[in-house]
């Protein structure tokens, strides 16, 4: 595929090099002043999911010629975690920062914007949104609820987080006081476990005070910065439900309508470059805190095949659930199921044997 055809099909990327050419710049001094405030759900020490907002804010800051100015409040500055959405919908705040899965409790398809379990990698996710038709289905559905959104962060594929004892079958689910986002919750709930969401800061306090038994977030750099490996020991993987985690920008509709193209285009080149480095930044430092990790005495625990496969099934059960009580989430499940299916059929014959031939060498194997 040429270069040109491929950027210019994206829409976002193409359409950005065109707004933001030498000619354009040279004209916003023609353009308005604007400043716009933008409330995150997450704490500043995540340096790089609030990072990756930061840096999306100076760019397009950059982009434009110091002209438009959003200013980034950490969470709970401007408004509590988990009203950000709200926030932005009632235009209390131009924009927020958060993660659309946090609101499936308006409706399950806002899960399909960040992670379903047992779904999407990182790099199928980034396939599905930019190249598989995602963007236009999410843009759909956020579109009533008054909203533009944009991808600004991918984790990568995430750890099962930190437990206080260990889980040798799905009987040590039972009554298990889990903080787990998103559709895993609903999944896990359906073996037993008791599933609760807390913002990222408050989850030293509740691993630590006993008001959980485990908890989740997203791999060992943040994990590390949050402290829990403090308050628990086990450390399991893999974060079936979070195979990747797009982080979220959402928009007032009619704040984003009222920008100038350029202004658009430049927030568009600055999101994808937030993906882009985000996933960057977690692949150098997560391999670095997870030898902390270890040589600190976090145990390190796959998850029994039992818990897995018993999960798998679970989720299946509640997408079929789910797709017979919301028309949004059905129609996005449909298109991104058969997605899916051909992602796992592709990468079975590129990443995951180079993957695999890759450790075995490193174990000291003949990489066969």
């Amino acid at each position: 595929m040429q270069r040109r055809n491929f950027l210019g099909r994206t829409g976002i990327a193409g359409a950005a090099a065109a707004a933001l050419s030498a000619p354009a710049l040279a004209q916003t001094s023609a353009l308005p002043e604007i400043r716009w405030r933008c409330a995150s759900s997450y704490p500043k020490s995540l340096v790089t999911i609030y990072g990756a907002m930061d840096q999306f804010t100076h760019r397009v800051l950059e982009l434009t010629n110091g002209r438009f100015n959003i200013t980034l409040h950490a969470a709970g500055e401007l408004v509590p975690p988990f009203k950000v959405l709200d926030a932005v919908q009632n235009a209390t705040v131009e924009c927020g920062h958060t993660a659309s899965y946090f609101f499936i409790g308006k409706d399950p398809a806002f899960g399909f914007g960040t992670a379903l379990p047992f779904g999407l990698n990182s790099r199928g996710q980034n396939a599905w949104v930019y190249e598989g038709g995602g963007d236009k289905l999410l843009e759909e559905f956020y579109d009533g609820y008054s909203v533009k959104h944009l991808a600004v962060g991918n984790t990568g594929a995430q750890m099962a987080g930190w437990f206080r004892k260990e889980i040798k079958g799905v009987e040590d689910l039972k009554g298990l006081k889990f903080r787990v986002g998103g559709l895993a919750g609903m999944v896990l709930e359906r073996q037993g476990v008791v599933t609760q969401q807390l913002p990222a800061g408050d989850l030293y306090t509740a691993l630590e005070k006993g008001v959980i038994d485990a908890a989740e977030f997203v791999g060992p750099a943040d994990d590390e910065k949050l402290g829990l490996h403090k308050v628990a020991k086990y450390y399991y993987y893999p974060g079936w439900w979070e195979g990747t985690a797009h982080l979220s920008l959402f928009v007032n509709s009619k704040a984003w309508a009222a920008l100038p193209a350029v202004y658009q285009s430049a927030m568009r080149t600055a999101a994808l470059e937030a993906v882009t480095w985000s996933t960057a930044k977690y692949d150098v430092t997560n391999p670095q805190a997870l030898r902390r990790l270890v040589a600190g005495g976090a145990v390190l625990r796959a998850f029994p095949k039992s818990v897995t496969q018993g999960a798998y099934k679970a989720a299946n059960d509640l997408y079929e659930e789910l797709s017979s009580k919301s028309s949004a989430f059905k129609r996005i499940y449909a298109h991104w199921h058969k997605f899916r299916n051909e992602q796992i059929m592709w990468q079975q014959f590129c990443e995951l044997p180079f993957d695999g031939v890759m450790n075995s060498l490193a174990q000291g194997g003949r990489g066969t």
